[in-house]
């Protein structure tokens, strides 16, 4: 690794990353497998979005941005990798005028977590650089008042207060601060009034300089992953910024990554996620679950460069030491007649699969209720975001089962061809299976690749519970799950009854251990991990998964007297 800004990092050409997967040739690995495909299949050409060369003017100013590191009092994976971020930044950008961390310094605002977010990051500071840190909703996590659990912030961090402005080199920052601890993000009137007033003092200075705001959850219906953006006030924060186009707002939160083109939004102003140090959260409703396999191994930065007539903002894969996609390019000063990533940008061009693209059912991890299918990845000239599966039962001719799944743009390498597991089928029923590819605007390929493949002979997956009725919430119950497979990363998780999992968290889980095709275990309510929503009078579901799913397999229902 070179110690230049300016220098992009030459491409892993022994695997395939996220860059690669947008950049070049995807090749087919399906035949080293040694599996039996129903259709042929060649290599793939997937387009680039393509970075553009490295500027090599100076800029007039230079900050990191980084969100939601996430210290953990237990564990030191976020810390180590915190201190990674800090490394390669300091490599990346030797001469930094700020840098910014947009809220969730910590998992619980715990002391300890404080102390490692410290130690990390006082350790790699620049002396020169400006620190611009804001609270985010974990930082409240940790039973204190809300004041308290402030002042435990601005202790550790040395910031003014919870929202604050500063000048540097010309250039008005602002930054913000969520107000309790409630995930979807509060700012008050009073607090919005405050950054009114800071825009205009910062417009007056000089109207065609950009002005970056700050703020831990995004504005909701923005940009990427804003669904998980705040309501409060939503309109208020909005049309407060509405009037200055040359503002640019930075978001932490929803741990989107930074490869899918819509982390970036414009329409009165400019929006944009800063993905996280800490692990992955995607979209809801796909095959994987919102927070796949692997989720902790993201970690990603963005750095932001100033010149006189443009701002441009390099995404940074900390994790894989390389870029990922092409540097967004904001014109100055800002005219909304020429944003470039608003929604009329809207990508038209249809994935597509070759003509000699292959699909094939991998047989050793077909179960009764399950099929697993293998496929090259599609092309696009942005980026394949997911697949959707369309199984038919081949008797009936009806649709049994339609999936949406990810094409794991997010993992490095990328994995081609790439698995998705079908779950919830009937034994022994032979299906027909199409998958059709969609990118990140939802454009849906016209052609698709198909396969007939059937389930094995055997029994449903089912759970029996020792009883179905428990007497307090300190009472154990014994489980048996039969019919399960040998160990793939399936669980089992605890909800109550009318909880949709992957919408609200598990009150308790456990991954299966697996003996004969049976597995046993006793529930015990003391290692609930959310212990607060399991009460008495009400009725609970324990559930089995396949994978990092969150598809119901298999249920049992009791009830708490």
């Amino acid at each position: 690794m070179t110690n230049s800004f300016d220098e992009q990092h030459p491409d892993q050409k022994s695997k395939i990353t996220r860059r690669t997967f947008i950049e070049r040739t995807t090749k087919v690995a399906g035949l080293s497998l040694g599996l039996t495909f129903i259709n042929p299949m060649t290599s793939l050409d997937v387009l680039a979005d393509r970075g553009k060369k490295m500027s090599r003017k100076k800029p007039i100013l230079v900050f990191p941005v980084v969100s939601d590191v996430h210290m953990n009092e237990t564990s030191d994976q976020t810390f180590n990798k915190f201190k990674e971020t800090l490394k390669q930044l300091n490599q990346l950008v030797p001469k930094q005028d700020a840098f910014a961390v947009v809220g969730d310094l910590t998992d619980n605002g715990l002391v300890p977590e404080y102390e490692k977010f410290k130690t990390a990051y006082e350790a790699n500071k620049q002396s020169k650089a400006v620190s611009l840190i804001a609270i985010g909703n974990h930082d409240y996590w940790n039973g204190l008042p809300e004041a308290d659990a402030q002042k435990r912030f601005l202790e550790v961090t040395k910031m003014p207060a919870i929202y604050y402005h500063k000048i540097i080199k010309g250039y008005h920052f602002i930054v913000l601060g969520t107000e309790d601890g409630v995930t979807e993000g509060t700012f008050s009137v009073k607090q919005i009034k405050w950054m009114s007033e800071k825009l205009k003092q910062a417009h007056t200075d000089d109207p065609k300089k950009p002005i970056f705001v700050f703020h831990h959850q995004p504005i909701k219906d923005t940009m990427y992953g804003s669904e998980w953006g705040f309501t409060a006030n939503r309109d208020l924060f909005y049309d407060t910024l509405k009037k200055y186009p040359q503002v640019i707002t930075f978001s932490g939160h929803t741990h989107y990554p930074l490869d899918d083109p819509r982390i970036i939004h414009q329409k009165d102003f400019t929006t944009i996620g800063t993905s996280t140090g800490a692990y992955l959260w995607l979209d809801a409703g796909r095959i994987q679950g919102e927070v796949p396999e692997g989720a902790d191994i993201l970690n990603q930065a963005l750095i932001v460069e100033v010149y006189e007539n443009q701002v441009i903002i390099k995404r940074r894969d900390i994790h894989n030491n390389d870029w990922t996609g092409e540097p967004f390019e904001i014109s100055v000063p800002a005219n909304k007649n020429s944003f470039k990533y608003t929604d009329a940008r809207k990508d038209k061009k249809r994935p597509f699969f070759t003509n000699d693209a292959m699909l094939s059912i991998a047989n050793d991890m077909t179960t009764a209720t399950s099929l697993s299918i293998m496929f090259t990845q599609a092309k696009d000239n942005l980026l394949v975001h997911d697949y959707k599966v369309i199984v038919t039962n081949l008797e009936t001719k009806e649709v049994a089962k339609e999936y949406l799944g990810f094409s794991e743009f997010y993992k490095d390498p990328v994995p081609n061809p790439v698995i998705l597991n079908l779950e919830g089928l009937a034994p022994s029923t032979t299906y027909d299976i199409e998958v059709f590819a969609l990118d990140a605007y939802s454009n849906i390929s016209t052609n698709s690749i198909t396969a007939i493949g059937r389930t094995k002979k055997g029994e449903p997956i089912k759970i029996t519970l020792s009883k179905d009725k428990v007497s307090s919430i300190e009472e154990t119950l014994d489980v048996v799950v039969e019919g399960v497979r040998a160990p793939k990363s399936d669980w089992v998780g605890l909800y109550e009854v009318n909880e949709n999992p992957g919408e609200v968290e598990s009150i308790w889980w456990q991954y299966t251990e697996v003996s004969g095709g049976t597995c046993k275990f006793t529930f015990n309510p003391k290692n609930n991990v959310n212990a607060a929503r399991y009460k008495q009078g009400s009725t609970y579901k324990m559930v089995y998964f396949y994978g990092s799913g969150y598809e119901t397999v298999a249920s049992a229902t009791f009830k708490v007297e």
